[in-house]
């Protein structure tokens, strides 16, 4: 009997491949960084063979590492960054353009106009979502727009559209299969998620020829299996979901009410809903977290988009520390920031704010601000945008008994203490933080039947810590206004 389980975690960074076994311990990891690339003020842009490579790289060496071959893999799940936009050529397989980020704002403009002329709404009714540069549908649209004879050949269906997931899909089957998940179709602004389906009228709207578009399906079912050529045999691919919904998951947050924040690039805090979606009034939006079978399961959600991406910023733009690891040392230095506050909002603030024309501000500066200091406040950012959105579910759903952390920086001590004292709400955090890798692993493995049941899993879960509050709520509140007052010199509506 196979004993192991592929996770394909396609990140915004980075590719990773993580192998586990059937208690849903991590047996190997590998992972390799990729060119970030941005070509205008706001623009960002990947290339989408070197996301293809990379993680089919160390979907080799993490089998080489583990001295394990095709033979001993169940199956694979496939999580990924949501929302970058892939276009490529159905008979060459090749790109027609550079990817376009979910970072990218270049369609703010167009998102704008399509506010004005009153489309947010019957947007928002159908795909949960509201007018955006974050998804899909303006970003398909702009490639269509620009680039020579690109709308013609989507016409005549010579042309592919797809999220990263669709995109490694495609390649790892040999373009045998072009389908996607309804929890990533439910980020692209094209998928009614009442019906899952891509929705006519949306269609029309972006003017996407539906021919070109991949065929949504459950998160967990038979997306069909790689060439044999990859990985010396045939593998199986049973589970896909986009990352934040694919975290929710590998957190067994399977109960209506349960929620999780992801600390990546950037910060995602997402609830279970349960059967229904909830249509948010505080910024908040709506997703597909999952279908399995014939039932489908809904998020509420909350993005930040730059959440540790704060501190590669500190580390590689700002030169204050050689690591990102040494954020933690470093504003441990100090009892407080002296004042200081930083918005990192280099492209833009999502939820609860959605101001794509909001820029990066640090306020607060004085002489006795040092680098210590700032470092401090870049970390604590990260909780606060956070909090933002914790507000803001809170005001659509109610109390939120405790939330589930993962992700790189939910290991940070200090950020996840302070995070827990300014919203006052307990935090649980995971033995295995690679949550989006395991929901991606569990997703596949429920399929098979590697993974019995929902019970099962949940009954494997360890908890490493619960981080209680334990800040007064004087002091919580004083800071609190203070970044809202940092918030407001950044915002531009």
């Amino acid at each position: 009997m196979k004993k192991y389980i592929l996770a394909l975690d396609q990140g915004t960074t980075s590719s990773r491949a993580i192998i586990f076994d059937r208690f849903q311990q991590i047996i190997a990891s590998s992972q390799k960084e990729f060119t970030q690339h941005y070509p205008h003020p706001s623009w960002v842009e990947h290339n989408a063979e070197e996301i293809r490579d990379t993680q089919i790289t160390v979907a080799r060496e993490v089998l080489e590492k583990a001295g394990l071959t095709a033979s001993d893999i169940d199956t694979i799940g496939i999580t990924n960054q949501r929302e970058t936009t892939v276009v490529w050529d159905k008979n060459t397989g090749k790109p027609i353009s550079p990817a376009i980020v979910w970072q990218c704002r270049r369609t703010a403009e167009y998102c704008k106009k399509l506010i004005d002329d009153g489309f947010s709404e019957m947007i928002r009714q159908k795909t949960g979502l509201i007018p955006d540069a974050y998804f899909s549908a303006t970003k398909l649209k702009w490639i269509l727009d620009n680039y020579p004879q690109a709308r013609d050949k989507a016409v005549n269906g010579e042309l592919l559209f797809g999220t990263v997931d669709s995109w490694l899909l495609w390649n790892l089957t040999g373009g045998k299969v072009h389908a996607t998940d309804y929890s990533n179709a439910s980020r692209t602004m094209l998928f009614n998620i009442h019906t899952l389906d891509w929705d006519d009228d949306l269609l029309e709207l972006f003017d996407i020829p539906r021919r070109m578009l991949p065929v949504p399906c459950p998160s967990s079912c038979n997306f069909g299996h790689t060439m044999p050529n990859l990985f010396g045999g045939v593998i199986s691919i049973t589970g896909m979901a986009g990352d934040q919904q694919a975290a929710l998951f590998g957190q067994t947050a399977f109960d209506k009410g349960d929620v999780k924040n992801t600390y990546g690039t950037g910060c995602f805090v997402l609830m279970n809903t349960g059967e229904e979606p909830i249509i948010s009034d505080s910024g908040l939006i709506s997703s597909i977290a999952w279908g399995i079978g014939n039932k489908v399961c809904y998020a509420l959600e909350g993005s930040v988009f730059i959440g540790g991406a704060v501190i590669q910023w500190l580390r590689d733009e700002l030169k204050l520390i050689p690591s990102a690891a040494e954020s933690e040392f470093e504003a441990r230095k100090v009892d407080n920031t002296n004042g200081v506050y930083v918005v990192p909002a280099f492209t833009g603030l999502g939820a609860p704010y959605w101001d794509s024309n909001a820029r990066g501000v640090i306020t607060g500066l004085t002489r006795g601000a040092n680098k210590s200091h700032i470092v401090r406040a870049a970390l604590e950012s990260i909780a606060y945008q956070s909090l933002d959105v914790i507000f803001a579910m809170k005001n659509d759903v109610g109390t939120l008994c405790s939330i589930n952390v993962d992700g790189g920086a939910s290991a940070n001590d200090f950020l996840m203490q302070f995070q827990c004292d300014i919203t006052d709400i307990p935090l649980v955090r995971p033995l295995c933080v690679e949550s989006t890798a395991l929901g991606a692993a569990s997703l596949a493995g429920l399929y098979t039947g590697f993974y019995e049941s929902l019970e099962y899993l949940k009954n494997n879960r360890k908890i490493d810590r619960v981080f209680s509050p334990k800040m007064d709520d004087r002091h919580r509140n004083e800071i609190v206004a203070g970044w809202h007052n940092a918030v407001n010199k950044s915002l531009t509506t």
